[in-house]
């Protein structure tokens, strides 16, 4: 396992934007398939988006594709999770889970990651 911290959530009118961050506190993410969760009260955990651990193929749920995109940096310490026009729908909290083990596929989603970081809150709202 490994110890997950993401980042950068907050408050923000409907069409704005948001990065998160998602880091592996003092190691890497190299090697690790990473997904993005959210959950809005009330509802079922949604898994967003995955980037693969072999060749960086990303997976997005059909909610947010075309508006958000997630990428790993060069030296595999962080990957982050660019959301664009975002709406009131997407508000929740966001948290990346990481595992060595799952095969990045488009039903990644189904996987169970062994490491959770804390999470971000996102709300969209006027």
């Amino acid at each position: 396992q490994v110890h997950l911290v993401d980042s950068g959530g907050g408050l923000v009118q409907p069409g704005g934007s948001l990065r998160l961050s998602c880091a592996a506190s003092g190691g890497t993410l190299d090697g690790l398939t990473i997904g993005w969760f959210r959950q809005a009260p009330g509802k079922v955990r949604e898994g967003i988006a995955c980037i693969s651990s072999y060749d960086d193929t990303t997976y997005y749920a059909d909610s947010v594709k075309g508006r958000f995109t997630m990428s790993r940096d060069k030296d595999k310490k962080m990957v982050t999770l660019q959301m664009n026009g975002l709406r009131p729908e997407d508000t929740g909290l966001y948290r990346c889970a990481a595992d060595s083990r799952i095969v990045a596929s488009p039903f990644w989603y189904n996987a169970a990651f062994s490491s959770w970081a804390q999470g971000t809150q996102v709300t969209v709202s006027s």
